[in-house]
């Protein structure tokens, strides 16, 4: 049994890697968030818009989906 994924190295490689995915995605929602005409948090949060809401979530699976693949490789 390979137990590779509990050298240090590897560990905080993919610490690493999840830390710099996080931000990405963080960073693409707050472009996202800027672009739009209206203020998604406000939107979501206030006015409780459920069809924004489905928007952004397919949105953040998308990006979620594309920042995983660029760090696989």
């Amino acid at each position: 049994m390979d137990i590779e994924w509990l050298r240090p190295a590897a560990f905080l490689g993919s610490i690493l890697f999840a830390l710099i995915g996080v931000l990405v995605f963080w960073i693409s929602f707050i472009v996202i968030d800027k672009l739009t005409p209206y203020d998604l948090w406000k939107e979501l949060v206030e006015n409780r818009n459920m069809a924004l809401g489905l928007v952004v979530a397919a949105m953040s699976l998308g990006i979620s989906i594309i920042v995983a693949a660029a760090i696989h490789g």
